[in-house]
């Protein structure tokens, strides 16, 4: 198979960047998308040029660091699926693909493919955790959890941070990440005594940061790769509205 790549490329965050094409022929439609840059990286390094760089850790679908817009779409044309996910199978020979960082202000971009995102761990540092002194690992059966909510957490709990929300979201919000991470606390017991702190305390930490508001496109459910619903939106407003209302 024979490609056509127009890639992002960027010396670092004080430099301007421009697409870069670049042809690429024996890729074999087994590859991953990763692994098929990872071949237009030897070839470029055999050539004395610089490879592109770009994040990628676990390649199992699992740390969410393989964050690229593939023809204007998170993390590519598959849903539910991350970019290590994706092969090359879903292309055909002679296709002409596009591939860029992540666009939003909160996500600076650092080189080439690569985006800052530590406003995600501030968002984090905010709340996304739970405050109680357990000593010893306590039993994992210690507390009763009926199955709805056990099930809510884990679906809650699914996001893998990547940003793919944010990259495809026109506003560039995070609203359903940090959703994401209120909601999976919320439905278990361990997080309902910090439910009210932990809604205002990431809420705006994400507006801090620069993320913009949800305006009900509901593009963030269509690129997560872990089909995380919108209605955990609803639930972290509703939190939010709650906590301003009776708290000032």
């Amino acid at each position: 198979m024979k490609l056509k790549l127009h890639i992002w490329r960027q010396k670092d965050a004080n430099s301007a960047g421009k697409m870069v094409a670049y042809d690429l022929d024996g890729v074999n439609e087994h590859m991953s998308f990763l692994e098929m840059l990872d071949i237009l990286n030897e070839k470029l390094i055999g050539k004395g040029e610089e490879p592109v760089a770009f994040d990628h850790d676990c390649r199992e679908g699992i740390c969410g660091m393989c964050s690229l817009m593939i023809n204007g779409m998170a993390h590519g044309p598959d849903r539910g699926t991350t970019v290590c996910q994706l092969h090359m199978r879903r292309f055909k020979d002679g296709d002409s693909i596009y591939i860029e960082p992540w666009r939003a202000k909160a996500f600076p971009v650092i080189r080439d493919l690569v985006v800052d995102r530590t406003s995600f761990e501030r968002v984090i540092q905010a709340g996304g955790f739970i405050s109680q002194s357990t000593g010893s690992a306590p039993d994992a059966n210690a507390i009763p959890i009926s199955k709805i909510d056990a099930d809510a957490a884990m679906d809650a709990a699914a996001c893998i941070g990547c940003g793919a929300c944010v990259a495809a979201c026109p506003n560039a919000s995070a609203m359903l990440f940090v959703a994401a991470k209120i909601g999976h606390l919320r439905s278990l017991p361990q997080g309902k005594p910090e439910q009210d702190r932990r809604a205002r305390g990431m809420v705006d930490a994400m507006d801090a940061a620069g993320f913009g508001n949800c305006t009900n496109h509901y593009e963030c459910e269509a690129a997560c790769p872990k089909e995380i619903s919108v209605d955990w939106i609803a639930k972290m407003n509703r939190d939010y509205a709650r906590v301003s209302l009776t708290k000032g």
